[in-house]
């Protein structure tokens, strides 16, 4: 079915009225922000001027525009995004939110009037095709090398650094060329959301800055292995060795994990990695787990990954936590107190993505509520919505073992060295590690200032002895029954 651009621009509109009829006051707040750009063959393309009122409209609002434009086409619908951080919101009606205020609804004319200019504000969309000077101005700062999957606001500019990947982030730096010794390859670890994905778009971005011409390919290892499978089935080896082995310059490869048990797929890595090594091609990968970790996979490409360097990205810090929740409250426009960027950061520790989220789910409540992002308000929110277990202190962790091993609580922050004084406090460095995800640093401080090589230490010792010493994994399975029942 092909459709002119009138015939499509009519049933976007179609679908946006029966959309606003279900909610017209929530629907002109939010969509207000949304431009559309185009529909062809299936694809909307939509354009948003940030990424709070993309996650907006596409959970609210997308689900019905989809269905209805299919219902009126039979189309499987896609959606295109654009962030256009440019696009102009005049009418200011979103509390808290002052970079998202929701306009009029713009779609694109189909033709200009005439003497009136492309970049007018009331025809913020490109002139019409047969306009031929607009037309190739956009193709030189087009960067034709540029994967599809990787996220535009994913750069260096907007990586938060802190002890707990700084290692991680300078060794990134310098696999893009930005100076310092370059490691190949370059294995990224860490536990999930902490920032590899994000380090391995900005390395993209920036060899692409510097070499527009750059062959980078970006994938995660499932899609490594989907290529692989589809090359076989179809006869196409070749080309999609061709494709990995001469035609890249960076090879950046997601979550490296997932290749476990698939030993055809390893074997094809393996002489992909030995081909662009061999050339002198940078190779990043990300796992969560070290090397030798690695469960299921081949010896001699867990070997291959050593060669360079490993740097390993930890929970973060709490200055880190909070300067990374102001970056995302000024990137998205948020109003954020210090206290509750404070409050924040102690109640989320683990995971960065849980807690850029945390905070864009507080402005969206706001934002419906009228209700400022107070403290008060950021606690009554995540005490509703957050289990007891995911809100558990150090502070909780130390009552309970020291209630389990009949000590005082200034015992475990002492220097007291006795032994069953050095087992507990262990044993408690454990817990907050393998509960709360906290950094070895951060775990540290709160037991008497200790280094951070303590803590690791013994954490390290408690699982080994929790291996082998029926006692020690009795007393563990009895506090983690204790912490279990107080969550």
């Amino acid at each position: 079915m092909t459709t002119s651009r009138d015939e499509s621009r009519a049933i976007f509109e179609r679908a946006i009225e029966h959309t606003r009829g279900l909610s017209p006051a929530t629907f002109d707040q939010w969509f207000g922000g949304v431009q559309f750009d185009d529909l062809t063959d299936g694809v909307l393309s939509l354009r948003v001027q940030n990424e709070f009122v993309l996650e907006w409209v596409k959970t609210n609002f997308l689900p019905t525009i989809t269905d209805k434009i299919r219902e009126l086409t039979g189309w499987s619908v896609q959606v295109a995004w654009t962030i256009d951080q440019h696009l102009e919101a005049p009418i200011a009606n979103v509390p808290q939110m002052p970079p998202v205020r929701p306009r009029s609804l713009v779609v694109r004319p189909s033709t200009n009037p005439p003497g009136a200019p492309a970049s007018s504000p009331s025809a913020p969309v490109a002139a019409e095709p047969r306009a031929p000077a607009p037309a190739p101005a956009p193709a030189p700062q087009r960067r034709p090398a540029l994967p599809d999957d990787l996220n535009p606001k994913h750069t260096f500019a907007t990586f938060v650094v802190g002890p707990s990947n700084q290692l991680a982030h300078a060794a990134a730096i310098a696999a893009a060329g930005g100076g310092g010794r370059r490691y190949n390859p370059l294995f990224i670890c860490g536990g999930t959301g902490l920032g590899k994905t994000h380090l391995v778009h900005a390395i993209a971005h920036r060899v692409l800055d510097e070499r527009p011409g750059a062959r980078i390919i970006y994938v995660s290892a499932e899609r490594f292995t989907n290529d692989f499978i589809t090359a076989i089935q179809h006869h196409r080896m070749d080309d999609f060795r061709a494709k990995y082995r001469v035609h890249c310059d960076l090879l950046l490869v997601d979550d490296i994990q997932f290749l476990a048990g698939r030993e055809q797929t390893q074997e094809e890595f393996f002489h992909t990695f030995n081909a662009l090594h061999g050339l002198d091609r940078q190779i990043v990968v990300t796992s969560d787990k070290y090397p030798q970790n690695l469960e299921r996979m081949e010896e001699r490409l867990v070997s291959r990954f050593s060669w360079g360097l490993v740097a390993d990205i930890q929970a973060p810090e709490l200055e880190t936590r909070v300067a990374i929740v102001r970056n995302k409250a000024a990137l998205e426009g948020i109003v954020l107190p210090d206290d509750v960027a404070l409050y924040l950061a102690q109640v989320i520790r683990s995971n960065v993505r849980e807690l850029e989220g945390t905070l864009i789910r507080l402005a969206a409540k706001s934002s419906l509520t009228g209700r400022p992002v107070d403290l008060a308000f950021a606690r009554a929110e995540i005490t509703a919505a957050t289990p007891r277990a995911s809100i558990m202190s150090v502070e909780d962790i130390q009552r309970a073992v020291c209630h389990h091993f009949h000590l005082r609580s200034i015992d475990l922050t002492s220097k007291d060295r006795h032994k069953s004084i050095a087992f507990a406090r262990h044993v408690a460095m454990y817990l907050c590690k393998q509960r709360l995800k906290v950094s070895f640093p951060e775990i540290g401080r709160a037991f008497g200032n200790r280094d951070h090589t303590t803590v690791m230490s013994a954490v390290r010792k408690i699982e080994a002895q929790r291996d082998t010493d029926p006692q020690v994994r009795a007393h563990l399975e009895a506090l983690e029954r204790k912490l279990a029942g107080d969550s």
